[in-house]
């Protein structure tokens, strides 16, 4: 499902509703709210909403539980690193206990044992249900979401959960929940605002199938719902 919208902030403030409500659902439900976070600059107004009185207030963080879609492979006080950004815009902002907080990386372990580790620890905190609830995703210029680049092996994995590899134009590894897993969760919730998406957004969601080109194509939920929040820049080539 696509929702258009005028602003980016209306697309950051609907972001935000979302979150707080599949968090209180799950919560009711089940005891818990399992979320994957996003990388890159879409999200930092997001998270900065969701660290006000207003919208932390709502939810039960010491019953959160939070994962990243994917990673740089860079220690977590890099300036590059996704976790970095999300502790300085959200986490430390937020009452959620460190232990309910698992960055993609660690150090002193390659990034490619680290992949089946986190995916061990993802099997560990999700019990039965053996999906996220949330996952928040941005799409890249190029059709890429989260470490699902054009053109890499990554994108025809069909089994495991996370995994990691070295991206030759980045010259660094990194580390990337998979398609298949990504699809498991309940709720998807693709980001993606800015005239230069526009080209890309329409390939992904009307062009042909080519999810080696535009893997975002590969965002195909198995139960859950997958929904594309743009705006009206964003939008402008779709018919």
């Amino acid at each position: 499902m696509v929702k258009q919208f005028k602003s980016k902030a209306q697309i950051i403030e609907t972001a935000a509703q979302l979150f707080v409500d599949a968090a209180k659902k799950n919560i009711d439900e089940k005891g818990f709210f399992s979320v994957a976070l996003t990388g890159g600059s879409s999200p930092i107004d997001l998270h900065k909403l969701l660290a006000t009185e207003a919208y932390k207030s709502q939810v039960d963080w010491s019953k959160v539980l939070v994962f990243w879609g994917d990673e740089r492979w860079v220690p977590l006080d890099d300036d590059l690193s996704n976790a970095k950004m999300s502790y300085e815009t959200l986490l430390n902002h937020i009452p959620i206990p460190e232990s309910n907080i698992f960055p993609m990386f660690k150090e002193g372990v390659d990034a490619k044992a680290y992949a089946q580790t986190y995916e061990q620890i993802l099997r560990e905190k999700l019990k039965d249900d053996a999906r996220l609830d949330f996952i928040f995703l941005g799409m890249g210029d190029d059709g890429h979401t989260a470490s699902l680049f054009p053109g890499t092996e990554v994108l025809h994995e069909k089994d495991k959960w996370v995994d990691a590899y070295f991206l030759a134009p980045q010259d660094m590894y990194r580390i990337t929940l998979t398609a298949p897993f990504i699809n498991k969760a309940e709720k998807i919730v693709v980001i993606t605002f800015g005239e230069k998406k526009a080209k890309a957004l329409r390939e992904v969601l009307q062009g042909e199938r080519n999810p080696e080109q535009y893997p975002s194509q590969l965002l195909e939920p198995t139960g859950g719902e997958l929904l594309f929040l743009v705006d009206d820049e964003a939008a402008q080539l779709l018919t």
